[in-house]
């Protein structure tokens, strides 16, 4: 539990801190969603790195994304996905129906033109995740209603 609350203060910490800087003129227009994301893929390469250290190969994309839906997302937000979906030619759809990132935002409707800052640094861990295991892709989340959340993910053929 306490883990769990030092990392939401850490990350609405850090998404103050760029969005400040932003403000400031040290972060020109635009950079901080790609600046946040960079951030989580860094973290979800190396998180993904030691959750897979002792595991065996994985068959396939699918087997993939089934690790990223229960191991990965119940190590970083402690619940698994609740839906996975697939059009089997490289399109995913991660859905949360409650995400711990956007669950201290209100439900109210004008908050969700802030949800994707607070959306970026999770696009950028599940992109890191996917590239340290050989998987290219584009990651990205749309909220309707706070705080479900749904995560695009759509695999780039090498």
């Amino acid at each position: 539990m306490a883990d769990e609350a030092a990392f939401q203060f850490l990350h609405n910490e850090v998404i103050q801190y760029i969005y400040k800087s932003a403000e400031s003129g040290e972060t020109e227009n635009g950079r901080h969603i790609a600046k946040l994301e960079n951030m989580g893929f860094r973290v979800g390469q190396g998180l993904i790195e030691r959750l897979t250290k002792d595991t065996a190969r994985f068959k396939d994309e699918l087997d993939i994304m089934k690790f990223v839906c229960k191991d990965f997302w119940t190590c970083v937000f402690k619940k698994q996905i609740d839906n996975l979906r697939t059009n089997h030619q490289g399109i995913y759809v991660l859905q949360d129906n409650k995400f711990r990132l956007l669950s201290q935002l209100s439900a109210g409707k004008q908050y969700l033109e802030h949800a994707p800052k607070y959306l970026s640094f999770s696009c950028g861990l599940v992109r890191g995740a996917l590239s340290s295991l050989g998987v290219k892709s584009i990651v990205t989340a749309e909220v309707s209603i706070m705080p479900a959340c749904k995560f695009q993910i759509m695999i780039q053929k090498m």
